[in-house]
């Protein structure tokens, strides 16, 4: 999939409540976004399937099938950013969210400044941005080993041991470089929020692991006992490259 400037990206919004949709389409397409509505599930597919799309803003609770269930379906396919929309205090709603790949949440009624600066957050990981050094830009352009897969930077891809592609997510993206960029080096939560450009998040918050957590799965023979990424206690994590 093309990485798209921010303001040209094709973002789906989709929610039942067609006030919802028609104030967030308006806003998004005034700030130069182009936007497509979609009120369920079968909209949303038909949409995914005929269109390239860059970002769903998901509702999690849709008629039929719900927004979680949409937001693993859309996780499957690499490059697609998303951004669950939850109802106030539904904490467990939001960790499941995390758990079937979303990129970030926010509580309704949302306020449509954040919403703009967390979609721009997530588009900017997608476009794989990020300054640095002249050996972080070396690093762009390698294949880094992460336990049983391989790292392809350059092309946005995880490779599992059967050469098969893993789908990613763009926060999982760039958690997994900001580990290559730093390997051997214990980094705390505060500093992978912000070295993977996510300032929109409280350093507290334990999504952090959740995320990590779900990489864990992906990369490691055995995610119960993780040699790729290792927990250092009180600390945060290490990338113990092979």
């Amino acid at each position: 999939m093309a990485r798209p400037v921010e303001s040209q990206a094709h973002v789906v919004v989709c929610d039942d409540d067609g006030d919802i949709r028609d104030t967030l389409a308006e806003y998004l397409e005034g700030h130069g976004y182009a936007v497509t509505p979609a009120e369920a599930g079968p909209a949303l597919r038909a949409i995914v399937d005929s269109r390239e799309v860059h970002a769903v803003i998901l509702d999690v609770g849709l008629p039929g099938e719900d927004g979680l269930s949409l937001a693993r379906y859309l996780s499957d396919r690499s490059g697609i950013g998303i951004i669950m929309l939850t109802g106030a205090g539904e904490t467990v709603d939001r960790i499941v969210g995390l758990e079937m790949g979303a990129d970030d949440y926010l509580a309704k009624p949302v306020d449509l400044r954040e919403l703009l600066a967390r979609l721009k957050a997530v588009l900017r990981r997608l476009e794989g941005r990020g300054k640095g050094d002249a050996a972080a830009t070396a690093m762009a352009a390698a294949v880094v080993p992460f336990g049983r897969c391989s790292f392809d930077i350059a092309a946005h891809k995880l490779v599992g041991p059967d050469g098969e592609e893993i789908a990613i997510t763009a926060m999982e993206f760039s958690l997994l470089k900001v580990f290559a960029e730093h390997a051997g080096r214990v980094l705390n939560r505060d500093q992978l929020l912000e070295l993977a450009h996510d300032r929109g998040w409280d350093p507290y918050d334990r999504s952090i692991d959740i995320r990590i957590s779900r990489l864990r799965k992906k990369i490691e023979t055995d995610p119960t006992k993780p040699e790729a990424i290792r927990t250092v206690r009180g600390v945060g994590y290490v990338f113990a490259r092979s």
